[in-house]
């Protein structure tokens, strides 16, 4: 996958033509220099299905036919982003695998079996998964390490998320990012038992060590998340707030092409933004 001297635009599939993160991306694919669509995909029965993008939206410039088929639709891309269901992920990771696709997954909700298979995909072609994939967040969650990594157990860790009502998972994938990164800041090694997912009547005192987090939907919000600090006479809070989704696509398109340059492995936006160096 040796793609530095890579002179035209490299194709980039995106899976979920129909849904709004799907319609970002292929967006934020026409306005990168670096970047022109590849093949499409919808779910199985989707009306759009044999239907061009052009023939949908005018302004889209592609004949570029939606399929149901990710064989099909990804033959002739480089890279596929995949901001769609733990499934439907899975199995593009399955095929990304067997054809030497990078793939790039924005799908939260994953399981740990989920993440297994992911993984194992991964030892045959370029993985890059983030929960979030926007700038401002990745700093975040470095920062939140950095902090937990300076503060000691006497400052409790609460980490809040606010989205929009539609959202089908909860706590978000960022917010479980920021978990485990106060987590590996804090060295615990069994971070999953720190974790408090939620509070409901009399739960007792707030266990020292614990990581709490607390999930509110509602309204249009894109995407707010603060981590708070509480100690002895002080809290320290850190925050980030999306206005525009479209920070997440472009995000997206920069790691795929990022990931071209890559060998066979898993990545996250820390490596893609060098935020490890």
């Amino acid at each position: 996958m040796a793609y530095e001297n890579q002179r035209k635009p490299l194709a980039l599939g995106v899976v979920g033509a129909a849904g709004r993160m799907g319609q970002m991306l292929m967006q934020a694919i026409g306005a990168h220099d670096g970047a022109r669509l590849g093949g499409v995909t919808e779910h199985p029965g989707h009306p759009w299905i044999g239907k061009t993008l052009a023939g949908l939206f005018p302004q889209a410039q592609t004949d570029a036919v939606i399929h149901d088929d990710p064989e099909t639709a990804f033959a002739d891309s480089d890279a596929i982003i995949d901001f769609s269901t733990p499934a439907s992920s899975v199995r593009h990771a399955e095929f990304a695998a067997s054809c030497g696709k990078v793939h790039v997954i924005g799908t939260t909700g994953l399981t740990e079996e989920d993440l297994r298979q992911i993984n194992t995909a991964s030892r045959s072609t370029v993985v890059i998964r983030a929960g979030n994939m926007s700038l401002g967040v990745n700093l975040l969650v470095k920062l939140t390490e950095t902090v937990a990594r300076a503060l000691g157990p006497e400052f409790d860790i609460e980490i809040v998320e606010h989205h929009h009502r539609h959202k089908v998972d909860a706590p978000s994938g960022t917010a479980l990012m920021l978990g485990a990164s106060a987590a590996k800041g804090r060295d615990l090694m069994d971070a999953e038992r720190a974790f408090v997912r939620g509070r409901d009547g009399i739960t007792g005192p707030r266990e020292t060590g614990a990581i709490g987090y607390a999930a509110v939907r509602g309204g249009d919000v894109v995407g707010e998340h603060d981590v708070i600090f509480a100690g002895p006479g002080e809290r320290l809070f850190l925050r980030h707030v999306a206005t525009d989704r479209n920070i997440y696509a472009h995000g997206a398109v920069n790691a795929a092409l990022w990931g071209m340059t890559q060998k066979p492995g898993a990545y996250d936006m820390h490596d893609v933004l060098g935020l490890d160096k």
